[in-house]
Formats: structure tokens, C-alpha cells, sequence
């Protein structure tokens, strides 16, 4: 390894002057170059995206993984770099233990049966919830952790760098100050050494003495020398603070510097020189840095996409889930005839949109009857016999349509949103479906598309 003294020694001078610059500001003790307010507002933006994609990210994997242990697990996995082993979703896991128990209880018994149909939509609701989260991950996870990972790492460094270049410029913009009024100070009060603490970058090491630091560029001095320069006599050497590379040559002791007006020029020339240089740097960083800072548009873009997907998504998912339970809830329906013949079942909640206030097992429950379904006709003329049945003695109820329904069959009654129609039960009828009349159409609707009128 090629360790170099000057190049440490260096690094550590810039890291203590930008300390002391810093410490300073902070204290009120020194000025701050401040951004124009275009380039602050960048920055806001780019702080405000940063802490919501972070908020959003993790909400959504609480979301998509409520279990904190399988989050920790997967985050794992992902620094690994090693794939992350497949899980049986819940919805999977209960259809197993519903599978299990109707083979133990009796596959043949109602009770059994009804376990089977459940674990079997379970189970593909279980598969929709795994197709949901892989795409959910893909499409909207992956891009946030990209960003935070990627394009924000990038912007934190070159924002870290444009601070720095705003403490070199702001600690030569104090040194040429303060070099200035040292040289006016001289110009009025006659030549002086000049005040190198004052002047000089921070960047020095302590000496006890100039022929003790100097020993190979300097010869001692003559008593001569000595004499002529301290008529008074000896004086003992005192500590001063030398240049690591200073411009002043032949410093012996304690000994007046050269008396030269031109020494104040050089100060103040070498330090507007720093000032170019450390101008060129910090605008040539802020240039980078708004570059950046003005990509988050972009960013932004990037997000707004993939929240169109992430809704896709889910949308489809929680279609499918309610394609399944309906037909789950139609399968379930069908049985309940041949369970309890003649009777009504009305204890489970449908799956279906929004409801009005009133429950729809309660108003089939409620609705005047007519004869019964089975006796009207086989099954293969049912849409016939619907035609010919009327209305209960005890009259009907009107209902609005919440929703757009498309018959099935010739045995249902399409419907419209926001048109009204007569609805009233027959016995034996599922409790999840009406007759309903429309003019001269007749047919079954499903309480879940109606809003039942007083």
C-alpha cells in the first residue's frame, strides 16, 4: 500500500478546516453561501419523495405480508441474494385443514360435503392471493426499493459532495476576508509580520522552533545576525505555527520575517486564487446536483405507472376473489334445498357489492310467498312456469337496482341500475334470489343487486 504522509496530512487539513467552517455557521460566527430558492424547493421535493416511497414501501409489504416474521425472513433472503422459498398462503393452508377434517368426519355427509366445497374455493382463493402478491412485488415493490437503493443513494452522495464544496468556498471566501483587512491594517500602520493564523488555510503543525523544524533548509544564525537584530539581547525562542508548505523561506527562531509589502499582496492574491478555484468546484457540483434533483420528475413517472399496475393488480384479485365466493355461495345455495327442504337458510353473509341497510335474508325472508318452485312444473320447464305464476295474494314489494345484471339464463331477469321492479318469493326459493317483474318479464334476480322500497 502506498502510504503518502503529504496526502494525509492534506485530507486532514481540508476535514478540520470544513469542521471549524461548519461549527462556525452553526454558532453565527461565520457567513453561508445560501441556494437560490429553485434549487431549495428541488431539494424539498426530492427529501419529501424519499420519506413517502419509504412510508408507502412499507405499508405495502404489511399489506401484501402481515406476519413481521416472514417480512424479517424475506428481507434476508433478498440481502443474500438467494431466492426466497415458496409459502403456503393462509387461504391454503385453511382449505388443507378443511379438506382434512371432512375426510376424517365423513366425505358423504352434508356436513362433510359442505367442508369440501368451502376448502376447494379457499383454495383458489389461496392461489389469487399468491398470483396477486408475486405481481404486486414485481410491478410496485421492486421499482420503490430501486429508487431508494439506486437514484437516491446517487443524490445523497452528490448532495454530501456539494456540501463540501460549500465549506471550502465559504472558508476562502474568510480567508481572502480576513487577508484583505490584514493588508489594509498593515498599509496603515507601517509594515508588520503578518498574521499567518489569521491568513493561512488551517492547515499547520505546531513547531518549537524554526531551526528545529527547518534544520536542513536553514544555517544557524551568526552572533552577528543576532546581535544586530536584538540589541537588547538574547530572547528565548517562542512556539509559531509553520506552513506545511511555506512560501516564507529561511524562518529562524523567533526572527522578524522579512519586512516586505509585497508579502501582503502575495497573501491576498494566492488567497483569491483559492477563492476562483473553489468557486469553479461548488458551481460545477451544484450543476450535477440539480441535474439530479431534477430527474425525481422523472421518478415521479416511474411511480405514477406503476400505481396504475398496482391497482390493476389488485383489482383482478379482488375480482377473482369474488367470482369464487359467488360461485361458492351458488354451490352452497343449491344444497341447501336437498339439506333442508322447505326451509329457509339465511346465515351466511353474501359476497356480492354493497348492500342497502336492509339484509337481504331478512327482506326474502319478509316478502309475501307464492307457491312453491318445486311444484310448479320439472326442472326443464321452469322458465315457462315462471311466465304463468302470480303474484302472492299477499302482495309485492318494489325494488331498486343497485347494479347492471345479465341474466344467466332463461330463468333470470336482466337488470339495469336505478331502474325499479316488483319482487316478491316463492317458498323453497333460494334466499339469495327474488322474483321479478318488469312489465311482461319475468324471471329470478339476486337480492344483492336490489335495494328493497318500503
Amino acid at each position: 500500500m502506498d502510504f503518502n504522509m503529504k496526502k494525509l496530512a492534506s485530507d486532514a487539513g481540508i476535514f478540520f478546516t470544513r469542521a471549524v467552517q461548519f461549527t462556525e455557521e452553526k454558532f453565527g460566527q461565520a457567513e453561508k453561501t445560501e441556494l437560490d430558492a429553485h434549487f431549495e424547493s428541488l431539494l424539498a421535493r426530492a427529501d419529501s419523495t424519499k420519506n413517502w416511497t419509504e412510508k408507502i414501501l412499507r405499508q405495502t409489504e404489511v399489506l401484501l405480508q402481515p406476519n413481521p416474521s416472514a417480512r424479517v425472513e424475506e428481507f434476508l433472503y433478498e440481502k443474500l441474494d438467494r431466492k426466497v422459498p415458496s409459502r403456503v398462503t393462509n387461504g391454503e393452508l385453511l382449505a388443507q385443514y378443511m379438506a382434512e377434517a371432512a375426510s376424517e368426519l365423513g366425505p358423504t355427509t352434508p356436513y362433510g360435503k359442505t367442508l369440501i366445497k368451502v376448502a376447494e374455493a379457499e383454495k383458489r382463493l389461496g392461489a389469487a392471493e399468491r398470483d396477486f402478491i408475486h405481481t404486486a412485488s414485481i410491478n410496485f415493490l421492486t421499482p420503490l426499493r430501486n429508487f431508494l437503493e439506486g437514484d437516491w443513494k446517487t443524490i445523497s452522495k452528490e448532495r454530501r459532495l456539494l456540501q463540501n464544496r460549500r465549506l471550502d468556498l465559504d472558508a476562502s471566501k474568510a480567508r481572502l476576508k480576513k487577508a484583505k483587512a490584514a493588508e489594509a491594517k498593515a498599509t496603515c500602520e507601517g509594515d508588520t509580520v503578518p498574521d499567518f493564523q489569521e491568513t493561512r488555510p488551517r492547515n499547520y503543525i505546531l513547531s518549537a522552533s524554526a531551526s528545529a523544524t527547518l534544520e536542513d533548509t536553514c544555517r544557524p544564525p551568526s552572533w552577528a545576525e543576532w546581535k544586530e537584530d536584538y540589541p537588547g539581547g538574547w530572547r528565548r525562542p517562542c512556539f509559531f505555527l509553520v506552513p506545511l508548505n511555506p512560501s516564507v523561506t529561511l524562518a529562524r527562531g523567533c526572527l522578524s520575517l522579512p519586512k516586505d509589502g509585497k508579502l501582503w499582496n502575495d497573501e491576498v492574491d494566492k488567497a483569491e486564487q483559492e477563492l476562483r478555484v473553489a468557486q469553479t468546484e461548488f458551481d460545477r457540483q451544484a450543476e450535477v446536483t440539480r441535474l439530479l434533483l431534477e430527474g425525481i420528475s422523472s421518478t415521479h413517472v416511474n411511480h405514477l405507472r406503476c400505481l396504475h399496475e398496482f391497482v390493476e393488480s389488485q383489482t383482478t384479485y379482488y375480482a377473482q376473489c369474488y367470482r369464487h365466493m359467488l360461485d361458492l355461495q351458488k354451490q352452497l345455495g343449491s344444497s341447501q334445498g336437498a339439506i333442508f327442504p322447505g326451509t329457509f337458510v339465511g346465515t351466511a353473509e353474501p359476497a356480492s357489492p354493497p348492500l342497502s341497510s336492509t339484509s337481504p335474508t331478512t327482506a326474502a325472508a319478509t316478502m309475501p310467498m307464492g307457491p312453491s318452485v318445486a311444484d310448479l312444473a320439472p326442472p326443464g320447464e321452469a322458465a315457462l312456469c315462471l311466465e304463468e305464476v302470480a303474484p302472492p295474494a299477499s302482495g309485492t314489494r318494489k325494488a331498486r337496482v343497485l347494479y347492471d345484471y345479465e341474466a344467466a339464463d332463461s330463468s333470470e331477469l336482466a337488470l339495469l341500475a336505478d331502474e325499479l321492479i316488483t319482487v316478491y318469493s316463492l317458498p323453497g326459493m333460494d334466499p339469495d334470489w327474488l322474483i321479478g317483474e318488469r312489465g311482461n318479464k319475468k324471471g329470478k334476480v339476486p337480492v344483492t343487486y336490489l335495494e328493497l322500497l318500503s
